[in-house]
């Protein structure tokens, strides 16, 4: 009987692929977006104005502390009564983006925080612009500590993107669903599942592992 089951699950790898593709796609998209816009609200945050601060914290406050199958719902389900008609693709980005960008925010904020008030003012008082300090003395700096918890947080987005198949996006978790109803054994189904999570993760998990070791071994080299 397993011989069958195995059998089936291979004749469905097709399938499992066009899947994967799918959230790969998702996953690219959405973390060069939510890099992008998380990097531009981190260093804005970084400059304690308290208004935008107020305004941006209420953002990531709210996002974090919400469950993305709430804020995917919100953006598939609302906002068409709003008048904004969004595909299931456009809409698993989009959520994604949204969600990723508040942390990312955090993430670069507390690393440009760690970079010494020094460091600042003797780039200003090299005249240089505040653009021209972040740009060519801050963030540069503030990189060595955002890398290890951006990476890791790169991982749990493309883990994440598993919740978009409840919007009805053929992505590799809902092939797992549709295949299940074919083949009885889900461990068979959904370890071959994990298993293509683990392909796309484990290249970032290790990156990060060595961003840490390398990190770890100069600071205590100093």
């Amino acid at each position: 009987m397993w011989g069958l089951y195995l059998h089936n699950l291979i004749e469905s790898l097709p399938f499992f692929l066009k899947g994967l593709w799918v959230t790969i796609q998702v996953s690219v998209l959405s973390l060069l977006m939510s890099t992008v816009c998380g990097f531009l609200l981190g260093i804005i945050r970084s400059t304690r104005i308290r208004s935008i601060n107020i305004v941006l914290a209420v953002y990531v406050d709210l996002i974090r502390g919400t469950p993305f199958l709430v804020q995917i719902f919100i953006v598939f389900f609302i906002l068409p009564e709003w008048g904004i008609q969004l595909e299931a693709f456009t809409s698993a980005v989009l959520s994604l983006t949204i969600y990723g960008t508040a942390y990312i925010c955090e993430i670069v904020s507390g690393g440009i925080q760690t970079i010494p008030k020094g460091q600042t003012e003797a780039a200003a008082s090299s005249g240089l612009r505040w653009r021209q300090q972040m740009r060519y003395v801050i963030v540069p700096q503030a990189l060595r500590p955002i890398l290890p918890p951006l990476v890791g947080q790169y991982v749990l987005m493309i883990k994440d993107t598993a919740v978009v198949s409840v919007i009805g996006l053929t992505d590799v978790t809902r092939v797992g669903w549709f295949t299940v109803q074919r083949i009885p054994e889900g461990i068979l189904v959904f370890g071959l599942v994990g298993i293509l999570y683990f392909l796309i993760c484990y290249p970032l998990v290790w990156f990060s592992n060595q961003l840490e070791a390398r990190m770890t071994t100069e600071k205590s080299t100093l």
